[in-house]
C-alpha cells in the first residue's frame, strides 16, 4: 500500500493540497473591502488574499514536482503495486516526466498570478484551487490508459481553464474568450467521445492497450469489415486532439482565448495545457493506434500528422508576423511550436528514439513560453500594460532588467543557442533526419528562420525604437514574486541549454508502457 501511495504521490499531493487550499480560501478573512458588504458581512473570503493563496498554491505545485522527481529516482517500474490503478492510470516514466513538467510549470504560473491578480484588481481566491485542480487533471490526462479516465481527466483540466480565462467577469473580451474556448473545447470532446464509442464497438475495449491489441488481431474478412470504422475513429480522435494542441486548422479558438485571458492563464494554456495535450496524443497514437498498418504512410495517421505539422508551421508563423499585439503574437507563436513538436511525433512513428526529442522539446518550450508571458506581464502594471510592439519601444533604455528578461525568453523561443529552445528544435529536426524525413526537417528549419522575425521585431522595438510623442508608456510591475518566477525559469532555460545531455538522458528513459 505504501508503494501505491508513493506511485500516486504527485496526484495525491495536488488533490489534498487543492482541497486544503479551498478550505484556507473559504474560511479565511477577506483582506480587501470588496470581500464584505457595507454591513461587514463576508461575501468573498478570498478577496484581497491573492498573494497569500498564490504562494500556498506554488508550494503545493512545487511539492508535486518534488514528489515526481522522487518517484523518478525510485523508478515506477520497481513499484508493482501501481498496476492496481491500471489501466485507468498508467504510472510509468512517461507519466512521471510529465507530472514533473506540469507541476513545475504550474508552480511558476502560481507565482506569476500571485503578483498579477492583486495588481490588476482581479484578486479572486478561487483562481488558485482552479489552477491546482486543472494541473491535477493534466497529470491524470498524461497518465490515462483508458478512454473513460481520459475523458474525465480532460474535462477536469478543461473546466478549470474555462473559469480561469473568464476571471475578469466584467470584461467582454474575457467572457468571449472563455465562451469560445468552452464551445470549441466541447466540440473537441464530442469528437473524442464519438471516436471512443466507435472503438468500443469495433474492439470491445475502452483501455488503450486493449484497443491496440484487438486492432492488431484483426485480419482477413474481420479486418475488411471493420477497417472503415477504425479509420473514422482514428480521424475523429485526431481532430479532437488537434483541437487540444491548437494545430491548424483547429486553432481558431487559441488567439482570442489567449488574448482575452489574464496573462498568467495565457501562459498556463500555452505551456501546461499544450504539454498535456501532446502527452495524451502520444499515448493514444502509439498505444491504441500503434499497429503497423495504422502507422503506415500508405493508409495510416503519420502522413496526416505530417500535413498538419506543415500547415500549422507555415500558417501560424505567417499570422504571427502580422500581429501588432505582442500577446496575440505569442498566441500564434504557440501554435507554430505545436507544429514543430508534431514533426517529432511523426518521426517517432518511424523510430521510437524520436519520442525523447518530443519530450525534450515540450519541456523546454513550456518553461520558455511561461517565462515569456511572465516577462510580458512584468513589463506593464495596471493601466500601463505592455500590449503592443509600440508599448515595448525604448524599454531597453528605461527598464533594462525587464527588457533583458523578455529578450532572453524570446531568444529561447526563437531557437537561438545556448538556450533550451535551440536544442529542443535541434533534437526534433535531428530525429526527423535520422528516420529520413528530410523534407519535414527542412520545412521545420525554414519555419524556424521565419519565426525568428517576429521575436527579433520585439527586440528591435525594445532597443532601437523610442515611444511616439504623447503615446502612453508601459510601466513595469514591482513584484519580487515575478522576479523569482522568471529567475527560476531562466536558470532552467539556460541550464538545459548549456547541459542538454543531462535532460536528453532523462527523456530517453521516459518510454510508454
Amino acid at each position: 500500500m505504501i508503494n501505491l501511495f508513493l506511485g500516486l504521490s504527485p496526484i495525491l499531493a495536488l488533490g489534498l493540497g487543492g482541497m486544503l487550499l479551498m478550505l484556507a480560501e473559504a474560511f479565511g478573512s477577506p483582506a480587501g473591502a470588496e470581500g464584505r458588504t457595507h454591513t461587514g458581512e463576508v461575501v468573498d473570503a478570498g478577496a484581497g488574499r491573492g498573494t497569500e493563496l498564490g504562494l500556498i498554491a506554488a508550494v503545493i505545485l512545487f511539492a508535486g514536482a518534488v514528489f515526481s522527481a522522487s518517484l523518478w529516482l525510485v523508478g515506477p517500474e520497481s513499484l508493482p503495486e501501481v498496476s492496481k490503478v491500471a489501466p485507468y492510470l498508467i504510472i510509468d516514466r512517461f507519466t512521471v516526466f510529465f507530472a514533473f513538467s506540469l507541476c513545475f510549470g504550474g508552480g511558476l504560473v502560481a507565482l506569476l498570478a500571485a503578483a498579477y491578480l492583486p495588481e490588476h484588481k482581479i484578486d479572486r481566491g478561487e483562481f488558485f484551487p482552479l489552477l491546482i485542480f486543472s494541473t491535477l487533471g493534466a497529470i491524470a490526462l498524461a497518465a490515462a490508459g483508458d478512454l473513460l479516465s481520459l475523458f474525465v481527466a480532460l474535462e477536469t483540466m478543461s473546466l478549470g481553464v474555462y473559469a480561469m480565462i473568464g476571471l475578469r467577469r466584467t470584461n467582454p473580451r474575457s467572457a468571449e474568450a472563455a465562451l469560445k474556448y468552452f464551445l470549441l473545447g466541447s466540440f473537441a470532446a464530442a469528437f473524442m467521445l464519438f471516436a471512443g464509442a466507435l472503438l468500443y464497438g469495433v474492439t470491445g475495449h475502452t483501455d488503450l492497450a486493449g484497443i491496440g491489441a484487438a486492432i492488431g488481431e484483426l485480419k482477413g474478412a474481420a479486418l475488411d469489415e471493420r477497417a472503415g470504422m477504425i479509420l473514422v475513429a482514428t480521424m475523429l480522435m485526431l481532430v479532437g486532439l488537434a483541437f487540444k494542441i491548437s494545430a491548424v486548422p483547429f486553432h481558431m479558438w487559441a488567439p482570442d482565448a489567449y488574448e482575452g485571458a489574464p496573462t498568467p492563464t495565457t501562459g498556463y494554456m500555452a505551456g501546461i495545457v499544450k504539454s498535456a495535450g501532446f502527452a495524451v496524443l502520444l499515448r493514444v497514437l502509439f498505444v491504441a493506434f500503434g499497429d503497423t498498418r495504422i502507422m503506415s504512410w500508405g493508409s495510416g495517421w503519420p502522413p496526416v500528422l505530417a500535413a498538419l505539422a506543415v500547415i500549422t508551421m507555415f500558417a501560424a508563423n505567417a499570422m504571427a508576423g502580422r500581429q501588432e499585439s505582442v500577446k496575440r503574437m505569442l498566441a500564434y507563436s504557440s501554435i507554430a511550436h505545436a507544429g514543430y513538436a508534431l514533426v517529432g511525433v511523426v518521426a517517432a512513428s518511424r523510430g521510437a528514439e524520436a519520442m525523447g526529442a518530443v519530450l525534450f522539446y515540450l519541456f523546454g518550450y513550456a518553461v520558455s513560453t511561461i517565462g515569456a508571458f511572465g516577462a510580458l506581464l512584468w513589463a506593464g502594471r495596471r493601466g500601463l500594460e505592455a500590449v503592443s510592439y509600440e508599448d515595448l519601444a525604448g524599454l531597453g533604455r528605461r527598464h533594462p532588467a525587464v527588457a533583458l528578461a523578455l529578450s532572453f525568453f524570446f531568444v529561447s523561443l526563437a531557437g537561438v543557442p545556448p538556450t533550451v529552445g535551440f536544442f529542443g528544435k535541434f533534437t526534433v529536426f535531428q530525429a526527423a533526419i535520422d528516420v529520413e524525413l528530410y523534407g519535414l526537417a527542412v520545412v521545420g528549419l525554414i519555419n524556424s528562420v521565419i519565426g525568428a522575425y517576429y521575436y527579433l521585431k520585439a527586440l528591435v522595438y525594445m532597443y532601437m525604437r523610442e515611444p511616439r510623442t504623447g503615446a502612453p508608456i508601459a510601466q513595469p510591475m514591482e513584484s519580487g514574486l515575478v522576479i523569482a518566477a522568471l529567475a527560476i525559469a531562466a536558470v532552467v532555460v539556460l541550464g538545459a541549454g548549456l547541459c542538454p545531455d543531462q535532460l536528453l538522458s532523462v527523456v530517453s528513459q521516459a518510454k510508454l508502457n
